[in-house]
């Protein structure tokens, strides 16, 4: 196309906005996000007492503060690209960079709704007979394959043009494609079963804060964090300025999903408590996010049933 057409100038014109606007707005939005997950960290890793979905959550929130970091440096980056092109050269590959904590979010998910799905089908078993560090290993094994496989798609597809890339990147990227669709489905499907068990179940399984955090979370990662994932296997398939759209859009939606799941967990703590949301403080309001008896059940803000994973105390 030509440059001098006045459509490519108009078009040209769009992208700089939308580029412009979603670096300007994840610059501002990120650090926000980035201390709500922060505090996430702390309290879980600090001031609470573990329990399987505790350490879930606290690995979610590590992983949230590394997307949020990626971005927010790599949008700096590029707006001061933007007004001082020559300069410096913004390309840090930020997609393989989230590549890594975004697979990480997806893994967290997928583990905390089939774990949840367990506790509810089969609530006998699941407290007689799930080892107490499940939690422990499946959160490591997860780091370990999620930084493995993003490791691999850096060193074969960061460079297309190299022999390596195109004899492996292919086949690489089919494997990543099927571990996503994998844990999209189990993400889907344990979700699925918990709405099941909970509205339409002959044996109905009484709504608690835990279940009503998981299906935010949940409808949040479908809603701002999928795009990133699907835009990872759309973009050699679209023109260049669709491409461009929908990376910054994608991009833009990871950090809203990242920023998201502290306002979810205090949210949900500060539910229908309006007589006590005064003298509440963020620890009382993350242990009532994760607490899984009915309200009419409350104890003090009990944590969540099931094998203890860290006995230490939650100080005030």
């Amino acid at each position: 196309m030509d440059e001098g057409d006045p459509t490519f100038q108009e078009d040209f014109h769009t992208i700089n906005v939308l580029y412009l606007t979603c670096n300007c707005l994840t610059l501002i939005l990120a650090p926000i996000g980035l201390t709500g997950n922060v505090v996430v960290v702390w309290l879980l890793g600090c001031r609470l007492r573990r329990n399987p979905f505790s350490v879930y959550i606290l690995q979610l929130a590590v992983a949230d503060c590394l997307v949020l970091c990626t971005l927010s440096a790599s949008s700096l980056m590029e707006i001061i690209h933007f007004f001082f092109p020559g300069n410096m050269k913004p390309q840090l590959h930020v997609y393989h960079l989230v590549l890594f904590p975004y697979l990480m979010d997806l893994s967290l998910l997928s583990a905390i709704g089939t774990e949840r799905c367990l506790s509810i089908l089969w609530p006998i078993w699941y407290r007689c007979h799930r080892p107490s560090y499940t939690s422990a290993v499946t959160c490591t094994l997860l780091w370990a394959l999620s930084l493995m496989l993003a490791f691999l798609d850096w060193v074969y597809c960061q460079d297309l043009n190299t022999d390596m890339a195109r004899q492996f990147c292919p086949s690489f990227e089919f494997v990543l494609a099927t571990w996503l669709f994998f844990l999209f489905v189990v993400l889907c499907g344990s979700s699925l079963a918990l709405l099941v068990k909970v509205f339409f179940g002959s044996r109905r399984r009484k709504l608690t804060r835990l279940i009503v955090t998981i299906l935010i979370t949940v409808l949040v990662y479908l809603l701002c964090g999928l795009p990133f994932g699907i835009c990872w296997f759309i973009l050699p398939w679209i023109n260049i300025n669709m491409k461009m759209i929908f990376s910054f859009f994608s991009l833009f939606l990871s950090c809203v999903n990242s920023s998201a799941n502290p306002i979810i967990y205090f949210f949900v703590g500060s539910f229908r408590q309006r007589q006590q949301r005064l003298k509440s403080t963020l620890r009382m309001l993350l242990q009532r996010a994760l607490q899984d008896t009915p309200d009419g059940e409350e104890s003090g803000g009990a944590p969540p049933q099931g094998p203890p994973e860290q006995t230490e105390s939650s100080g005030v």
